[in-house]
């Protein structure tokens, strides 16, 4: 998947979810705005009530989204056979959109209105929902290779040695700027703060002035737009990986502890909903079929 095709796909999955979300307030705001024993006799009662023809589908459709965004996933990470379809990477995001599509519909099947057995799977998967958001975070700040497997840290130097040697290699630069940029390549051993937050913002303060510095310099050595472009990203490469390089013992244990949180959620979630959707049915509601 090409860099352009990755952000139309990406895109596509934003306004599915948006979209969803904008019409299903659209549809139903004024019946959800209504207390329980008026919604009764407002007439889109039997459509969006749990049990109802839209009500009930959201349910199913929500729940289906669920599922499949979690065991699909998990799929691909366990499964050998699944290894050349797609990057892993790929496959997070459309974990994460239907992941995030499927709580949307369920609240709307919930018709804001759940209580006993199922309120726990709901705060469950509440609890899953913003647990992923944050893990999203914390996954974005370990370097990965392009599949998304997680890069070692003698990897990740193998990254910025390359970046020094490109600079070298590709680009017309005079030997004293070639040293001044590679020394901002460079991980600065300096200790900014014991504080490990307060640190990380220091780091990326000098990192701006950096960038600063280095656009000074390549100014000096009048490049092509195109090589000052490509140079000045590499630059933000480097610094970005040097904070990465620092908190990456850090980021690596914070998404152990993670998934311990994360796991025993999403299960909770998915067990109780299966009964949910048994006593359903065992209980009639079939929605159309």
């Amino acid at each position: 998947m090409s860099k352009t095709s990755h952000r139309i796909f990406l895109g596509v999955l934003v306004l599915i979810v948006f979209g969803t979300l904008i019409l299903l307030i659209y549809k139903g705001l004024s019946y959800y705005n209504l207390s329980l024993d008026e919604r009764v006799y407002n007439p889109d009662h039997s459509l969006l009530k749990p049990s109802g023809t839209l009500g009930h589908g959201y349910g199913i459709i929500g729940s289906l989204s669920l599922i499949i965004g979690v065991f699909a996933y998990m799929a691909r990470k366990r499964y050998r056979f699944l290894s050349r379809i797609g990057l892993v990477k790929h496959w997070l995001e459309f974990h994460i959109f239907l992941c995030t599509l499927g709580p949307v519909l369920v609240l709307f099947h919930t018709a804001y209105k759940f209580g006993g057995l199922v309120a726990i799977s709901f705060w469950s998967m509440v609890a899953v929902f913003f647990s992923g958001v944050i893990g999203r975070f914390i996954y974005l700040q370990i370097p990965r290779s392009i599949e998304g497997r997680e890069l070692n840290l003698n990897e990740i130097i193998g990254m910025k040695t390359d970046l020094a040697d490109n600079l070298r290699a590709n680009y017309n630069l005079d030997e004293k700027s070639f040293n001044v940029l590679s020394d901002s390549i460079s991980m600065k051993s300096e200790i900014y703060h014991t504080n490990k937050f307060i640190r990380y913002i220091k780091r990326y303060a000098d990192d701006r002035k950096s960038i600063h510095s280095v656009k000074k310099i390549l100014k000096e050595n009048r490049l092509t737009s195109s090589d000052y472009k490509r140079i000045v990203d590499l630059m933000k490469v480097s610094f970005r990986l040097n904070r990465r390089i620092e908190g990456l013992d850090t980021m690596q244990k914070m998404f152990r502890y993670w998934h311990v949180v994360h796991l025993p959620f999403a299960i909770i979630m998915l067990i109780i909903m299966l009964v949910h959707v048994g006593v359903t049915i065992l209980f009639g509601y079939k929605w159309i079929f």
